[in-house]
């Protein structure tokens, strides 16, 4: 039998649960061409599907525009219930583990100590997490939802019930607009992050395995996970990551490019997106090439300091008493309104629980293997307590605060008769709310910059989690191999730009979204084993 001190991420034998008898595996990392270690067949397997995706949309993009238009809409349709099903069994059983006992036991044995101190932690779950997200749809989603309720016929089937009957009351529709924005990005994302974060590195740090997605899986699979079972779990894995990442990076690329038009002139077009993440890709390749401290660490923290500045911008400078107030009114109309907004039966809201909802869920939950495995590698030495408290409660929290702070302040402008800020195509909102307060070019640069930097980490974060899930969990694999990966996710969002624009990046990220969902599922019924081995638990 292999030592099982081999295989731990940081060769500490003392953390190994004897509970776990873990026999030889074969997932060893094998010398490729380069010097790359890679994993076969996951690699390889991964690697090939992924260039025969590319050629083909690259090849027919017009057939690849039409397959991708039908298939985001044909799987939100047919899943919604399923998407919403999963996220409540997530945020359920992350809020059961903080009140828990379980919630006790120490990620990396009992004498692990924190890597990062909490404020360069915090920057990296951020930039990992949602930080594209959050700059694009900040407005655009509070707008988009308050529009359609306040304005005439709004109570048609495809809105949420309650915002149709909010027809001709603005505060109501604020209130509850907000409600259904917060919904998307308050608990239930942090919980999917929470769960593959909170398993990986429960099973790497306490219990010696690789630091890989099949490892989660031991108590069910056994030692199968480290043959086809496991091959099948971890190969999913890089293709949700890598769909998911392409998504956030073309929505990155859509925002950057409006944002340089409206400043500079720049034409909004695919040759200057494809331009653009050419460039940022390869800003991210010497992040790739700086390592974990000096590149993720040290961007991220650049982009923490820079959000806190423009959100504390928007704060004073918009209409401040309203967010102070709204902070607080939309926490509350949020947890009123979750038990409806997270029902997944007989609803009649085609276009809120589809368009929306089930299409959010599908993102993070494709995100959800390179967020989950990005914040296991900076969190080890956190009590299970902790990490829940800071990966779910304070990130919605201020999810809450930022919401709040742009769509409320776009929101009072058009209340007051600023109609552009409706009108303006998703990508501008933010550069055409920002253009109503003081600072305008100086504020709308800084948006730009801080959609590339979080480009950046992005792609350079994600291309480090690719890079440890085919090369078998190793987490210090050779440069060429993480240059490779980043390399590929930016031709990944290319391809698919240009062969169906922003919804075939979404119907990517849907198609994978759905079989790693049933993955994840499975993953609870093994976190809880997991934890209940461990010594505090008995």
């Amino acid at each position: 039998m292999t030592d099982v001190a081999d295989r731990t991420p940081d060769g500490d034998a003392n953390v190994i649960d004897t509970d776990y008898e873990i026999g030889q595996h074969n997932i060893q990392p094998q010398v490729g061409p380069f010097g790359m270690d890679i994993h076969n067949p996951v690699f390889a397997i991964s690697a090939g599907s992924i260039i025969l995706m590319v050629f083909y949309t690259l090849a027919l993009p017009e057939q690849a525009g039409a397959f991708f238009g039908w298939l985001r809409p044909t799987l939100t349709s047919g899943f919604d219930w399923f998407f919403l099903l999963a996220g409540n069994v997530f945020v359920l059983l992350t809020l059961a583990l903080i009140v828990s006992p379980l919630g006790k036991i120490r990620l990396g044995g009992t004498e692990a100590t924190p890597d990062y101190s909490y404020p360069g932690w915090f920057a990296m779950l951020f930039a990992a997490g949602m930080g594209i997200g959050l700059m694009f749809y900040g407005v655009s989603e509070p707008i988009s939802h308050f529009s359609s309720s306040i304005a005439e016929g709004a109570g048609a089937p495809d809105s949420w019930a309650p915002l149709a009957g909010a027809a001709g009351d603005a505060a109501e529709a604020k209130r509850l607009g907000m409600a259904a924005t917060i919904f998307h990005w308050g608990l239930h994302p942090w919980a999917i992050y929470a769960v593959v974060a909170l398993a990986l590195a429960l099973f790497a740090y306490n219990k010696g395995l690789p630091l890989s997605i099949r490892s989660i899986f031991y108590p069910i699979f056994g030692e199968r996970v480290w043959g086809w079972t496991g091959h099948v779990i971890d190969t999913l894995a890089v293709f949700a990551t890598l769909f998911g990442l392409a998504t956030s990076l073309g929505i990155g690329a859509e925002q950057a490019n409006a944002g340089l038009k409206f400043l500079f002139g720049i034409p909004a077009d695919n040759t200057s997106k494809v331009v653009l993440i050419s460039a940022i890709t390869g800003i991210a390749l010497i992040s790739v090439c700086a390592g974990l401290e000096a590149g993720v660490k040290r961007l991220s923290e650049i982009n923490m300091i820079l959000a806190i500045l423009l959100l504390g911008f928007v704060i004073v400078f918009g209409p401040t008493l309203a967010i102070a107030t709204g902070f607080f009114s939309n926490l509350g109309a949020y947890l009123e309104y979750l038990p409806a907004l997270s029902n997944p039966f007989g609803r009649d809201d085609a276009n809120f629980s589809q368009g929306w909802t089930s299409f959010y869920w599908a993102w993070w939950i494709s995100w959800s293997p390179f967020v989950g495995m990005f914040i296991a590698r900076v969190s080890r030495g956190r009590t299970v307590r902790e990490f829940l408290f800071c990966v779910l409660i304070i990130p919605s929290v201020v999810s809450v605060l930022w919401m709040t702070a742009f769509g409320g302040t776009a929101v009072s402008l058009l209340e007051g008769g600023y109609q552009a800020v409706a009108d303006a195509q998703l990508e501008l909102k933010l550069f055409t709310m920002l253009e109503q307060l003081p600072l305008a070019g100086i504020t709308s640069f800084i948006g730009i910059v801080l959609v590339i930097v979080f480009f950046v980490t992005s792609s350079d974060s994600g291309s480090l989690v690719i890079d440890t899930i085919t090369a078998g969990g190793k987490v210090d694999a050779p440069v060429p191999q993480r240059v490779f990966w980043a390399t590929f996710e930016g031709m990944v969002a290319i391809a698919l730009l240009l062969g169906g624009g922003l919804g075939a990046l979404q119907a990517a990220s849907v198609s994978t979204g759905l079989p790693f969902a049933v993955v994840l599922l499975l993953g609870c019924v093994s976190l809880v084993k997991g934890l209940m081995s461990e010594p505090k638990a008995k």
